[in-house]
């Protein structure tokens, strides 16, 4: 971990010195131990469910033909009146043609000829067409996004693309299971969280001491959040039962409705936060390779306007993405013309304003403490690096100061070698 090499941003940094390596274990090592026996006492016991099993089934199915009839209700699409012949693709009936009702109402999807659908077949043997069938084009997609993400990344692409999958593990295996399991959702979160950072960071850019400052910042970051989201939930009075589907999860599986929004504003907030920590670390350890005479002081103001210009670009993004998330809620509200104040005070309004201040308040917050870790450790690399000889440099320096004195000042090459030798 004392150098750091190949993270491709120009060339590699400078190697830390001994005492930033042994501090930034110091903090590792405790950090990655912590995370480790949360994932042992919290993983999910993988009990079998009770529920019965569905006696609905889903089958792929592809339409042969399409045929419109006049529509009962002036009010509905014209295109979704009528009848869909389909080929069943799998099941006890595959192969087999069925005359199916195209699906009509409000929103209702159009159906034509060669679409491949969902079939839902029930107990009685009865067929629906319930959607189109995306599986294809989704995998397309994926498969256009890694190709893409190699073709740009290279290996960095690859190493990328298994964070992400990792990260979709660690979601889906221990992260939702924990939390259907009654595990408390703010600290399932937090252990997934440390568990995604610790994992991610160091496979897709290695494991330096930039990377080490990277997890530190994001940690203490996110741990700010978390703390402002406990109390700033408090303060408004927000339970997290917005809709049906938080209400359904609270009464149903008796889950904390609060915690949950507090791990989703946890798990949430960290995508965003280690970009920030690690663009800041990576900047001042390049400022601090290629500026070796930059102290602490210097390298903190430099990577501090860096951080800044990113920070004002990020938070437009986040009020847009929530913004975009919102919109058809954001409509109806304005459709239904009531006063600005009362919109805003709203649960669901609420809610997603108190997760856009507190995701903000973390990323402030990650800047100045990543960049001081980051120019605290890079301060303490030898401002003349391994090798170097210092007598020439110091003469370099000499030169540099003193410009009209540069070729009486300087010795010549030759006199260099011979002092050298």
């Amino acid at each position: 971990m004392g150098t750091d090499h190949g993270h491709g941003h120009g060339h590699p940094s400078a190697p830390g010195s001994r005492r930033a390596v042994v501090a930034a274990l110091a903090v590792l090592v405790p950090l990655a131990i912590a995370t480790l026996a949360g994932l042992v006492w919290l993983w999910p016991a993988g009990q079998e469910s009770a529920a019965e099993p569905s006696p609905v089934e889903r089958y792929p199915g592809t339409i042969s033909s399409v045929v419109l009839k006049p529509c009962p209700d002036p009010s509905l699409d014209p295109a979704t009146c009528g009848n869909a012949t389909v080929r069943v693709g799998e099941g006890p009936e595959s192969g087999r043609e069925v005359t199916l009702r195209l699906p009509s109402g409000p929103g209702a999807q159009h159906f034509a000829s060669g679409d491949d659908v969902i079939l839902l077949r029930d107990a009685t043997a009865k067929y629906q067409i319930s959607d189109h069938d995306r599986a294809t084009s989704l995998w397309l997609f994926c498969a256009a996004f890694a190709l893409a993400v190699i073709a740009f990344g290279r290996w960095r692409g690859v190493t990328a693309l298994v964070g992400l999958a990792i990260t979709f593990v660690l979601l889906l295996t221990f992260v939702i299971p924990g939390i259907l399991q009654g595990e408390p959702p703010m600290l399932v979160a937090i252990v997934g969280a440390a568990a995604i950072m610790l994992t991610v960071l160091f496979l897709t850019h290695g494991f330096t001491l930039s990377t080490t400052v990277a997890v530190i910042g994001t940690l203490t970051s996110l741990a700010l959040t978390g703390l402002l989201s406990y109390a700033t939930l408090g303060l408004a009075e927000l339970n997290g039962v917005t809709d049906d589907s938080s209400f359904t999860l609270g009464m149903s599986l008796d889950l904390d409705t609060r915690g949950l929004l507090l791990a989703s504003i946890i798990i949430g907030a960290l995508g965003v936060l280690d970009d920030v920590t690690v663009t800041q670390a990576v900047t001042v350890t390049e400022l601090a390779a290629a500026n070796p005479s930059y102290g602490f002081a210097r390298l903190y103001r430099a990577g501090g306007r860096v951080g800044r210009a990113h920070i004002a670009s990020v938070i437009n993004t986040i009020i847009l993405a929530y913004a975009g998330a919102s919109l058809p809620l954001l409509l109806l509200f304005s459709i239904g013309d009531q006063p600005l104040g009362d919109v805003l005070t709203t649960p669901v309004i609420a809610q997603e304003i108190v997760r856009s201040v507190v995701g903000t308040l973390g990323l402030i917050a990650a800047v100045p403490i990543t960049t001081a870790l980051a120019a605290l450790v890079a301060a303490r690399h030898d401002p003349e690096g391994p090798g170097d000889d210092v007598p020439a440099a110091r003469h370099r320096r000499a030169a540099q100061s003193n410009p009209a004195q540069n070729t009486s000042t300087l010795p010549s090459t030759r006199s260099l070698r011979r002092a050298r030798s």
